[in-house]
């Protein structure tokens, strides 16, 4: 057995999953920056990254109405935003070592690319997808309740209004932060905001609500969940 099967069948033994696809698993650990060499580069973990991150989203809406169910959006959200991000991704990412897994280009192993928090955060969704299209819908819930740990009891209590959570976010960088009207739509009985919050050195996120405080918190609720 080579020693990148090795890594394979250590991580499959981590997670608790045996796959019947080991190529996808292999798909799903690689970094875009291994080129098998041909004119056509391996495939990596982008596309898979796209998908494990609505499988993620769906997994924690439904625990959080099942375990909310007097909260409307507004007090679910933060909540939400709280356990899908690239940080959480990254934090349980650490807790499966999946780092240890990952295939990288040497330059890429040689700049720290197993520790770093952006591609373990991608990695951890791209191994969510893997699970789910070879095991199930099951398989990828075991494996978010698994790794996301006590992350699910740490939002229990009473969250931040995104607003807030942003304002605190920026400041502990020193970084400004305002938010700028993008459209208004709609009639004056009932109106429709887009509404965009900029933070210094950052690209801006849109939300978007039926007042301008609603657009403003899913702007920052959007915000968070990129870069928080």
């Amino acid at each position: 057995m080579s020693r990148q099967d090795t890594r394979l069948a250590e991580l499959e033994q981590r997670i608790g999953y045996v796959f019947q696809d080991r190529e996808l698993l292999r798909e799903a650990i690689t970094h875009g920056s291994v080129d098998n060499g041909a004119k056509k580069k391996r495939r990596d973990y982008d596309r898979l990254e796209f998908l494990g991150d609505r499988v993620l989203g769906l997994i924690v809406a439904e625990r959080l109405l099942a375990e909310h169910e007097d909260e409307q959006e507004g007090q679910l959200a933060p909540r939400y935003n709280a356990l899908v991000n690239k940080h959480a991704c990254a934090r349980a990412a650490r807790a499966a070592d999946l780092g240890a897994a990952l295939i990288l280009s040497p330059s890429e192993e040689a700049s720290g690319g197993r520790n770093k928090e952006a591609i373990l955060g991608d990695i951890c969704e791209s191994v969510i997808a893997a699970l789910y299209i070879d095991g199930g819908f099951e398989v990828a819930r075991g494996f978010v309740t698994q790794f996301w740990g006590d992350a699910f009891d740490d939002v229990k209590s009473a969250p931040r209004d995104a607003k807030t959570a942003l304002q605190e976010w920026a400041a502990a960088r020193k970084r400004g932060l305002s938010y700028v009207m993008i459209e208004q739509k709609g009639p004056e009985h009932a109106p429709h905001f887009i509404i965009e919050a900029h933070v210094d050195g950052f690209a801006p996120s849109r939300g978007e609500g039926n007042s301008k405080r609603q657009a403003q918190r899913a702007a920052a609720a959007a915000f968070l969940k990129e870069h928080g």
